[in-house]
C-alpha cells in the first residue's frame, strides 16, 4: 500500500458525499501518472469531436479509455476509489462508463443533468451510479472545469415542492470545481452538474469513470467494446468491474455458468461447444 492510499480518509470522503453530494481527491494522481495519462491519451486524440449539443461540438470524448492503456486499467480499480464507492455502493459494483474529455476553447455550457438520470426511478433517492472525475490539466471556472450545485442530489424530481427551478436561482447556485492538475472530483449520480463552457485560450484535458450498482445496466458495453483476449489479461478486480461476475444469486449467468469462464483459453459459447454436429 503506497503513502496516499495509506492515508487516505475513506469515511471522510464518503461523509462529505452524503452531505454535500461530492467531494475532492486533491492528491488523487501524482505528477507522474498524469504524464502516463498524457502519453496514453495522446494516440486517440484529434479524431473527432462531439456529435451533438450534450457531447459539445467543441469536446473531444474518448471512450472505452479502461482498455486503452495500463495507466486507464490501474487508476479505474484505484484502492481508494474502490474504499471509497464500497460506503455507497452493494458488493460487486460496475463500471459504466470510461471516457476521456477533452473541451477546447469556444465551447459552450452543458445543460445541468444528473449522471443517473437515464435510470428511471423517481427522486429523492439513493444514487444508483457515482462519477468520478480527475483532472489532467487544472480546472479553472474559465476553462470548461465541471459545474456542480452542492446539495442537489437529496432533491426531488423537478417540479417537486421545494427543488429550485428557476434557470437563473440554478445558475446562481453553481459551484466550478477549481482544482489542480491530478486532483479528482467523487460525486453522486444524483447531483446536478455540467460541465462548463470554456473561455479561455487553451483546451481542458480530462477522463472520468462512472461505477453502479451491480444490478444496473452499464452505459458501455464493455463485452463488446473491449476483445476477450484483452479482458482476459486484465486483473480479477477489473474483470469484476466489468461484469465478469454473478450478482447473486445468478444475474450474469452465461447458459448457467459463471462469466469468468468466458476468459478461459479455448472457451466456445455452450450453444456452440454443445451443437449437435449437422
Amino acid at each position: 500500500m503506497d503513502v496516499a492510499t495509506h492515508r487516505f480518509d475513506a469515511d471522510a470522503h464518503a461523509a462529505r458525499v452524503r452531505e454535500q453530494g461530492y467531494t475532492v481527491i486533491e492528491d488523487f494522481l501524482d505528477a507522474a501518472t498524469v504524464a502516463r495519462v498524457r502519453d496514453g491519451l495522446a494516440p486517440y486524440l484529434g479524431a473527432h469531436h462531439g456529435r451533438n449539443d450534450f457531447e459539445g461540438f467543441r469536446t473531444e470524448r474518448v471512450y472505452t479509455l479502461v482498455a486503452r492503456d495500463k495507466v486507464f486499467e490501474e487508476v479505474t480499480e484505484d484502492p481508494r476509489l474502490m474504499a471509497l464507492l464500497s460506503r455507497f455502493l452493494q458488493p460487486g459494483f460496475l463500471l459504466t462508463a470510461s471516457q476521456a474529455i477533452c473541451i477546447y476553447p469556444g465551447e459552450t455550457a452543458q445543460d445541468l443533468h444528473q449522471d443517473d438520470g437515464f435510470y428511471r426511478q423517481p427522486r429523492p433517492r439513493p444514487a444508483i451510479s457515482y462519477t468520478v472525475i480527475v483532472a489532467v490539466d487544472d480546472f479553472t471556472a474559465e476553462n470548461g472545469g465541471t459545474e456542480i450545485i452542492p446539495g442537489s442530489h437529496l432533491w426531488g424530481d423537478p417540479g417537486a415542492p421545494g427543488r429550485p427551478n428557476d434557470p437563473e436561482a440554478l445558475q446562481a447556485m453553481m459551484v466550478p470545481m477549481v482544482m489542480p492538475s491530478g486532483a479528482a472530483v467523487v460525486f453522486a449520480g444524483t447531483l446536478l452538474h455540467r460541465g462548463g463552457a470554456n473561455r479561455s485560450p487553451r483546451p481542458r484535458l480530462a477522463f472520468t469513470n462512472q461505477y453502479c450498482e451491480p444490478w444496473a445496466r452499464t452505459q458501455e458495453n464493455f463485452y463488446l467494446g473491449i476483445p476477450r483476449e484483452q479482458a482476459a489479461a486484465m486483473s480479477p478486480r477489473l474483470q469484476q468491474l466489468l461484469g465478469y461476475d454473478i450478482w447473486p444469486p445468478f444475474m450474469g449467468q452465461v447458459t448457467g455458468s459463471h462469466p469468468a469462464k468466458a476468459l478461459e483459453p479455448g472457451w466456445a459459447p455452450p450453444v456452440v461447444a454443445q451443437r449437435p454436429p449437422a
